[in-house]
């Protein structure tokens, strides 16, 4: 399968990715989710992208990539459910991260995404600041959004992140069509240069 590069950011990644989001259900087989995670990179696909709120997919794609793990660009997203941290604070990302790297069982992320971070706490509230540091300590590549409408927009024209996520699909280009235009007419917040 094709590489390509990601951006700026020295990664490769493969033109199709691989959604864990499925595979993080009680009832799908652990045997089964090893055998379709070994099949996919068999077939060339290397970058694999995770979530929390994705059941047990972190866990399960960290027992697959331990050792895999140079053959591997893992992608995942924090911001919330951290027990004893309030959801969308830079604490909650800081323990969002090593808390990540501990399931994934991995030194390091390729791509950690703030995951549908509400505009309001994505302007104000620290959650880029601690993204971005976790990328100066190393502990992730790049810091990325992933999410939809006014907040992709937000997080495009910021110019903070080294990606964005959104869904697009030949149906629904909304993402496409609304935010990033949208990005193109937003000034750059000044308050971070």
């Amino acid at each position: 399968m094709q590489q390509f590069d990601f951006g700026s950011s020295g990664l490769k990644v493969s033109l199709l990715g691989f959604g864990a989001g499925h595979i993080g259900s009680p009832e799908l087989d652990a045997n089964h989710v090893e055998m379709l995670l070994s099949a996919a990179l068999d077939m060339g696909i290397t970058l694999f992208d995770t979530a929390k709120g994705y059941g047990l997919s972190e866990e399960r794609l960290g027992r697959f990539v331990s050792s895999h793990r140079s053959r591997i660009i893992l992608s995942t997203k924090v911001g919330y459910s951290v027990p004893g941290y309030e959801d969308w604070t830079y604490d909650c990302i800081i323990e969002g991260v090593h808390q990540a790297l501990r399931t994934l069982q991995t030194g390091y992320i390729d791509i950690v995404h703030l995951h549908s971070c509400p505009l309001h706490i994505l302007q104000n509230n620290g959650v880029t600041d601690a993204l971005l540091q976790m990328k100066e300590q190393g502990k992730i590549r790049v810091a990325a959004y992933s999410g939809e409408n006014e907040e992709l927009a937000y997080a495009i024209s910021s110019k903070l992140f080294g990606s964005v996520q959104t869904s697009i699909n030949i149906f629904d280009q909304a993402s496409k069509n609304n935010a990033c235009g949208k990005a193109r007419s937003t000034p750059r917040n000044t308050g971070t240069e």
